[in-house]
């Protein structure tokens, strides 16, 4: 393979803050993502955190944006969302009991995903989930 030649493709959308731009993040991680075995989960991981951006941070006021990437490598598609910020505490996994009413999102997303890692980004954070695919990223199976 040539040095700059590599078989990681990668997307971005920009979208406004407005929770109809949901189903536009589901729809166009769908479009890149078809055919795929993992589009279903990839599809639900993007739509909760494209929802987290909007409801739980700046993203989702009147000028706010959101930012999604998508990568598709032949070992894992990682799909991050980055939001604006905006609050004192960064997003995290959290186990809540059956009669919590909030709070359940990113510990569906870790259910669904891999792994789930979330980063300060320029005020904001990014959230990035990875789906491993057969493979594997280290050519073993997923757990």
């Amino acid at each position: 393979m040539h040095e700059y030649m590599s078989r990681v493709r990668v997307w971005g959308l920009s979208c406004p803050g407005f929770p109809e731009e949901v189903s536009r993040a589901r729809r166009w991680t769908r479009d890149i993502l078809r055919g795929s075995p993992l589009a279903e989960d990839a599809e639900l991981i993007v739509s909760e955190l494209s929802a987290n951006a909007i409801l739980h941070t700046a993203s989702g006021q009147p000028s706010g944006t959101f930012h999604l990437a998508l990568a598709v490598s032949p070992q894992v598609i990682a799909l991050s969302v980055t939001d604006e910020g905006g609050t004192g505490t960064a997003p995290k996994v959290e186990h809540q009991d059956k009669e919590a009413e909030h709070g359940r999102g990113l510990g569906m997303v870790s259910a669904i995903a891999h792994r789930v890692v979330v980063h300060d980004s320029h005020g904001g954070h990014t959230v990035t989930a990875e789906l491993f695919t057969e493979a594997g990223p280290t050519g073993g199976h997923p757990c």
